[in-house]
């Protein structure tokens, strides 16, 4: 593994590290959903480094699994994808956190689901890079 795909792969592995910490949180749903958006970006963005391509400076998932996929299908669920990254804020002012798009948190179980989802693009990173 190149060393800054080693980079990404270890803010990547954190913010998954802490999402697990707080997984039995209700209250913290929204840091738990933004910080699987987080380490779903942060995988796709090592996979492209690892494979020779400049990441986008981007946050939109959608996108940046296409760039993914124009190495190898990873066989994500998009539907979920676009739901995760929708979770993505430019600031961190109360009220931005892990919302949706009408502006609520997330139930714990969509936390959990996307928790999972994370968990899968880790597997698969980690099948495909080491």
């Amino acid at each position: 593994m190149k060393n800054e795909t080693s980079g990404w792969v270890f803010f990547a592995n954190n913010d998954m590290l802490t999402a697990e910490l707080i997984i039995d949180h209700a209250e913290l749903s929204g840091e738990i959903a933004f910080l699987c958006q987080q380490a779903i970006e942060k995988y796709f963005k090592g996979y492209l480094v690892e494979y020779g391509k400049e990441p986008p400076k981007i946050h939109d998932l959608l996108k940046l699994y296409l760039e993914v996929k124009s190495i190898q299908d990873w066989n994500l669920d998009e539907i979920v994808l676009e739901k995760i990254s929708n979770l993505y804020t430019v600031t961190r002012y109360p009220g931005n956190i892990g919302m949706t798009p009408d502006g609520r948190l997330p139930s714990i179980e969509n936390a959990r689901n996307y928790w999972e989802f994370a968990k899968k693009v880790k597997a698969v990173f980690t099948e495909l890079v080491g």
